[in-house]
C-alpha cells in the first residue's frame, strides 16, 4: 500500500494502526451517540490515507482504502470503544462500521433521545449547505441529511457536542424555505428534477471522500428525500434493499437495453454491475439514459479515461471514442435491474 504520491507504507505502520484500534476493549463503552458534524467512517483510527499503487489502472487517488463512508450530521450511531489514543470511537451506523473522530460525535442521554425521536422530520433537499450556531460554523450539510421538527417551535433540531461530550439540542430555521422539506417529499416530476439537479456534475468522491459522493452515495441520497432508504454500497443496494431485483445476466447488449426500457421505471430503477450502480432516468432515441457518479471508462490499453463526476449518459459512455474497450462498456457489464 502507498500514500497518495506513491510513497510505500511500512508494515509497522499498519501494526501501529491495529494496536491503536484497541479491539481488546470492543464493546467496552456500548453507548448510543449521534454525529454532530458531516463526518467520515475510517477503516483505521487515523486521517492518514492509503492506496494501491497509482501505476495500476483505476487505483491511486481518490481510492483511499482508509475511507469507509461519509456520514451525515444528526446520524444516530452506537459506540463500541475508544482507540488507544482516545481520539476516535469505533461506531456502528445503520449502514456501516468504522472509526469516527471524537470531536465529530456526542453521546446521548435518554432525555435527548426522547426529544429527538419524534414522528415529524425534515430532510435537506439542497446540497452543500452550512449550519451555524452563534455565527460559528457547526457543519457542512449535504442533501439527504435529516432534522427532527420541534413540536412546539416548529424549528429544526440539530445535535451539538457539549463540553462534557454529550449532545445538546439546538434549534434553527433555514434562511430560505426551499432548503429543507418535510419528509417524505412527493415523487413527482418537479421534485425528481429538483433533486437530480442538486446531484449532477458533483466531483467523484470514493466513500464520500472530500465531502463528495461515489456512485452508491448518489443513489442513496437521491432516494432519501422520497422516503426510500437504501443500503450504503452498490451490491447491497442491488440485492439487499427493498427493491425488486431482475437479473440481466446472460443477455446480449441489445436484449439488456430492451429489458431496461421495458421493465425499468424512470427514476425508480437502479442498474447494477459489480462495483458500480446507476439511476435509470428513462429513454431517449430508443436508448436507456442513466445518471451516475462515474470514475471513468476502460480503454483498450487497460488504462481509464477519467470522467470523475456525476453525469447523465447513455449506457455506453465513451462510445464515440475509437479507443474504448467495448467489452467493458456498462451495457455489456450490467448484471441486474432493481425497481422501487
Amino acid at each position: 500500500m502507498y500514500r497518495r504520491y506513491n510513497e510505500k507504507i511500512s508494515k509497522q505502520w499498519f501494526k501501529n494502526q491495529i494496536k491503536n484500534s484497541n479491539f481488546d476493549n470492543y464493546d467496552s463503552i456500548s453507548k448510543p451517540a449521534i454525529t454532530t458534524k458531516h463526518t467520515n467512517l475510517k477503516l483505521y483510527p487515523t486521517e492518514k490515507e492509503f492506496y494501491y499503487s497509482s501505476n495500476r489502472a483505476g487505483e491511486g487517488f481518490p481510492f483511499d482504502y482508509n475511507q469507509n463512508s461519509s456520514v451525515h450530521i444528526n446520524t444516530p450511531i452506537f459506540v463500541s470503544h475508544y482507540s488507544k489514543d482516545r481520539e476516535w470511537v469505533y461506531a456502528k451506523t445503520a449502514f456501516a462500521f468504522g472509526w469516527i473522530k471524537i470531536e465529530d460525535m456526542a453521546f446521548v442521554t435518554a432525555k435527548f433521545q426522547e426529544q429527538f425521536q419524534i414522528d415529524n422530520y425534515g430532510i435537506v433537499t439542497t446540497d452543500n449547505l452550512n449550519i451555524y450556531d452563534d455565527n460559528q460554523l457547526l457543519s457542512l450539510v449535504k442533501l439527504g441529511s435529516i432534522f427532527p421538527i420541534d413540536k412546539i417551535s416548529k424549528k429544526y433540531i440539530v445535535a451539538k457536542r457539549g463540553a462534557n461530550g454529550y449532545a445538546i439540542i439546538k434549534r434553527f430555521r433555514p434562511v430560505e424555505v426551499n432548503l429543507i422539506a418535510k419528509k417524505p417529499i412527493k415523487f413527482n416530476q418537479f421534485n425528481i428534477a429538483f433533486i437530480g439537479k442538486q446531484l449532477v456534475n458533483e466531483p467523484y468522491g470514493w466513500g464520500g471522500k472530500l465531502k463528495t459522493r461515489d456512485c452508491s452515495a448518489l443513489t442513496k441520497d437521491f432516494f432519501a428525500p422520497f422516503g426510500i432508504y437504501l443500503p450504503r454500497n452498490s451490491s447491497q443496494q442491488a440485492k439487499e434493499s427493498s427493491g425488486e431485483y431482475m437479473s440481466l445476466a446472460g443477455m446480449t447488449k441489445e436484449e439488456k437495453a430492451a429489458a431496461i426500457m421495458t421493465y425499468g421505471k424512470p427514476c425508480r430503477s437502479l442498474l447494477f454491475v459489480p462495483g458500480h450502480i446507476t439511476l435509470y432516468l428513462g429513454q431517449k432515441d430508443n436508448e436507456p439514459i442513466i445518471m451516475h457518479n462515474y470514475w471513468g471508462v476502460r480503454l483498450k490499453n487497460g488504462a481509464k479515461h477519467i470522467i470523475g463526476r456525476s453525469v447523465i449518459t447513455t449506457t455506453k459512455p465513451g462510445d464515440e471514442r475509437a479507443d474504448i474497450k467495448e467489452k467493458s462498456m456498462l451495457i455489456n457489464t450490467f448484471k441486474g435491474l432493481v425497481n422501487f
